[in-house]
């Protein structure tokens, strides 16, 4: 149990040092994500940064939706024992002001992508549920913590040939920090857990941190194959120059529409109300997406995913064709969509709708794990 330069703040949350976490768990995370738009549709950025401890491994990537192409630049290096250390290749983040400024940065590189950005935080950092879940033999599939937050971003950005000076009146985005138990890795022999596929398996998940000048609008909805509720938040928080006040919402509906054939979005209305009863409706129109499976880790391809072993340093650079519904039919099921939203206040706003269906989902109509929108 070596000690790092982590072990000197008065943080300890066990009787180990910081190179060890609670579980020995392989699929204990700590991960960063970030998003950013220049409220349009001219391009939409998703930036991440994870650390495994129990895998021994850390990685960074930033995919860029940008005219019909997705180009990406993804890092992965041992971890060692100084989890301070948050540097992999080009990329490195620097916690400026706790929960409000945060600096990550992708220096000049072979790839075609670099930045330096900061973001601050317009609202509160916010806790979200905790999520929880269980395999039908009871071994914990996911267990984790996040918080998330709404702001402005600050700095430079080269992309494509492209040069972009990044200012807050107009660029804006989310980040969330989240950590505790989820599938990493390298994949794992599925045990008893293959005598369950084909047998009804389903999982719905959305999640909408709508920014509005004065504050967001946060939901965020799990449900199983039936529409049961699995997790759900639905809550206005206000602006950090007002207080950052946070009001319980109504329930929220998603009436969402898929382009045909595939499961991915063609258009979206969501409706909740405010505390006095009075419904808000939000109409959301999608301007460009970010495939997650595009090189970024979160869906797992047999060359890279999250916590994958890929030595001890591994920098790599991809381009991703996204001209024809063919060649986006393959980078699903995870979509990070840029949309304009219309609120019914009158309000319109541009920001992340992401939406994840996959196996039966009887509330939208696919009652087969293969079954797409007509």
């Amino acid at each position: 149990m070596p000690l790092s330069p982590m072990d000197e703040f008065m943080a300890h949350q066990t009787c180990e040092t910081f190179d060890h976490v609670f579980t020995s768990d392989r699929n204990f995370y700590d991960r960063y994500y970030f998003n950013m738009h220049s409220s349009s549709d001219e391009l939409f950025v998703i930036m991440g940064m994870g650390q495994y401890p129990n895998l021994g491994t850390t990685d960074a990537f930033v995919s860029v939706s940008i005219g019909e192409e997705i180009h990406v630049v993804r890092a992965s290096r041992e971890l060692g024992g100084n989890r301070l250390d948050t540097t992999i290749g080009p990329f490195g983040t620097e916690v400026i002001e706790g929960l409000q400024k945060v600096r990550f940065f992708c220096e000049p590189n072979e790839h075609g992508i670099s930045f330096d950005l900061v973001f601050e935080g317009t609202v509160p950092a916010v806790e979200e549920p905790k999520t929880f879940q269980r395999f039908p033999h009871g071994r914990v599939s996911m267990d984790t913590s996040r918080y998330s937050q709404v702001g402005t971003w600050t700095g430079t950005l080269e992309v494509a040939g492209k040069r972009f000076d990044v200012t807050p009146d107009r660029w804006r985005g989310a980040r969330d920090h989240s950590w505790g138990v989820r599938g990493i890795g390298e994949p794992e022999p599925p045990g008893i857990r293959v005598s369950h596929i084909g047998t009804g398996f389903g999982f719905f998940h959305t999640w909408i941190p709508l920014q509005t000048d004065d504050g967001l609008y946060k939901l965020f909805f799990e449900g199983d194959k039936d529409g049961n509720t699995l997790v759900e938040e639905s809550v206005k928080i206000g602006s950090v120059a007002s207080g950052g006040a946070i009001e319980e919402m109504g329930s929220p509906k998603f009436d969402y529409k898929y382009k045909p054939g595939t499961r991915e979005l063609e258009s979206a209305t969501i409706t909740f109300a405010d505390p006095t009863g009075k419904e808000i409706e939000v109409r959301a129109t999608p301007q460009r997406t970010v495939y997650l499976a595009a090189g970024s880790g979160y869906i797992p391809q047999p060359d890279w995913s999250h916590g994958m072993y890929q030595g001890p340093l591994k920098v790599e650079g991809k381009k991703y064709d996204i001209s024809t519904p063919e060649k986006r039919a393959e980078l699903g099921p995870l979509y990070e969509v840029l949309c304009r939203f219309e609120l019914s206040t009158g309000e319109v706003s541009y920001g992340l709708l992401e939406c994840l269906c996959v196996g039966t989902y009887l509330p939208l109509g696919f009652d087969s794990p293969g079954a797409m929108a007509p």
